[in-house]
């Protein structure tokens, strides 16, 4: 990746996210981004000195707001009593626990943050967002525990990351974790005196949910993309009746998505026998097969609408208080509540949850000779367990996606002596709706896997090109399951090779990134 990503020049696309976190795209400032900051910061000292009350500068945090801990008189104020201040802020936050932020969720966060700094609101000084700006590009990624916020700005995720620009706490550089003052004395990183709102602007903000729900969201486009491609493979061996995929269908009802999705899903049928008029084996199939168009709709519906929501926000100011440079404005909000953005993540993960109950039963049916006429657990010898025992992963992996599509409850503690007495539990959201992709990752190997097996044993004449192909694709690592044998293996090939960008290569896909 040779090109670098100007901050303030153009709108940030989760494409941008994920090429900076597993790319290692370099990130810079544009001149515009720069003005902004510069003029942000020159109203945040004006109002200072002009004994403006401004919350988390010359007041407490929290409950403390009614506690006064910065004055200014005859213009002039102790500017070693407000590094003091801005430098707790980030230290006394850092009360993360539990598994730790990969480098790449680490790099997702900080230019999620680096995003919002650039709409010149927060206040903060350049200096150290030019800081924070070498910390990403140099490769240092401090540790990050993973839970700990509740989603009305992620104090602490962010705040184990300001604590690095102070050289406190730890960072992972080039594979090894080192203290960061170790790691600023080997690199020509220095750390950066945390003035005027600075501490309150590196934590104050939901960047750790809108980085980590960028990449969350394109894991999740690449792996409905190739989960297209074992829907296709089980019409084939089940020969299902594709008259619910004809445009038809979808202009007696046109339910959002419907309609690009039956027909992205007819296109990779293409060329198959299905398509004739005496294809399929019944005049009806069960639901699994037949509804697959209107569910995988909405989950096509539901991701396009948390892909609006994470892009609003990487592209927004979400400080509070706001320093508005025109019209010279100190203004209180509740820009970090991303409900909006909770509640979309939610509806993404029960819409994948439904569509997993789908990919679920088409598994169980190509199991069953009464519904399928392929022998029972897809095994040509009497006798033998063939796929049987699959089916009870298969319902474990539905039961846990069902479990984690349960929307989290908007009753929460209230904090900071009940002011804050609600939250979006946004980072809840991506972490549960993260777990939910990975079991669905499974699921969707094992519905390949079937669906292979069971079109090795369809007397029937050849699939259409796409499914060849991807039969072939899945041969090439896997083979037929002609004898009795441990599965696992087979499954945690397939899981891992369909996450990998060369298992979509020539393919048309359902939800587009770049």
């Amino acid at each position: 990746m040779t090109t670098t990503l100007m901050l303030g020049d153009a709108p940030l696309t989760l494409e941008d996210v994920r090429a900076v976190a597993d790319c290692g795209q370099t990130v810079a400032l544009g001149t515009q981004a720069q003005q902004a900051i510069g003029a942000s910061f020159d109203f945040l000292m004006r109002s200072i000195s002009a004994g403006k009350r401004i919350y988390g500068v010359t007041t407490g945090l929290g409950a403390n707001v009614d506690t006064t801990v910065l004055h200014a008189q005859g213009g002039r104020h102790d500017e070693d009593l407000l590094q003091a201040i801005q430098r707790r802020i980030p230290l006394a936050r850092a009360v993360g626990v539990g598994p730790q932020a990969t480098p790449a969720q680490v790099r997702a966060i900080m230019l999620a943050r680096l995003a919002g700094l650039a709409q010149g609101a927060s206040g903060i000084s350049l200096p150290v967002v030019q800081t924070l700006l070498a910390f990403l590009n140099e490769g240092i990624h401090p540790r990050v525990p993973l839970i700990g916020s509740i989603g009305e700005a992620d104090l602490a995720p962010l705040a184990h990351i300001g604590r690095a620009l102070v050289a406190d706490g730890e960072a992972e550089y080039r594979g090894s974790v080192e203290s960061v003052s170790t790691l600023l004395n080997q690199t020509r990183v220095a750390p950066a005196p945390l003035r005027g709102k600075d501490g309150l602007a590196l934590v104050s903000s939901n960047a750790a949910s809108v980085g980590l729900g960028a990449l969350l969201l394109l894991d999740i486009a690449r792996l409905i993309n190739a989960h297209a491609g074992a829907i296709a493979l089980s019409f084939e061996s089940f020969r299902a009746n594709v008259t619910p995929l004809t445009p038809w269908a979808a202009r007696m009802r046109p339910a959002p998505q419907q309609a690009e999705t039956a027909a992205w899903l007819l296109s990779l049928l293409d060329g198959s026998p299905l398509l004739q008029p005496d294809g399929a084996r019944a005049l009806q199939d069960p639901l699994s097969f037949r509804c697959v168009a209107p569910v995988l709709a909405c989950v096509r519906h539901a991701w396009l609408n948390a892909r609006a929501a994470v892009e609003l926000e990487l592209n927004s100011a979400d400080d509070n208080p706001g320093l508005l440079a025109e019209p010279e404005l100190v203004l209180a909000n509740a820009n970090f509540d991303v409900t909006h953005l909770a509640l979309a993540l939610e509806s993404l993960g029960l819409a994948l949850a439904r569509h997993a109950a789908c990919s679920g039963e088409r598994i169980m049916k190509l199991m069953s000779p009464a519904a399928s006429g392929l022998p029972r657990f897809l095994t040509r010898h009497t006798g033998q367990t063939g796929f049987a025992t699959l089916q009870k992963t298969v319902s474990a992996l539905v039961s846990d996606i069902a479990h984690h599509a349960q929307p989290l409850s908007p009753l929460t503690i209230p904090v900071a002596d009940r002011v804050e007495d609600y939250a979006s539990q946004a980072m809840g959201i991506v972490a549960k709706t993260t777990r939910l992709m990975e079991s669905l990752r499974y699921l969707v190997a094992i519905e390949l896997l079937v669906a292979a097996q069971a079109l090795d044993l369809q007397e029937a004449p050849q699939p259409g090109r796409y499914a060849a192909a991807l039969h072939d694709k899945i041969r090439a690592r896997v083979a037929p399951l002609d004898e009795d044998r441990a599965s696992a293996g087979d499954i945690s090939i397939l899981a891992d090779a369909i996450m990998q960008p060369e298992w979509l290569a020539g393919q048309a896909v359902l939800l587009e990134t770049s």
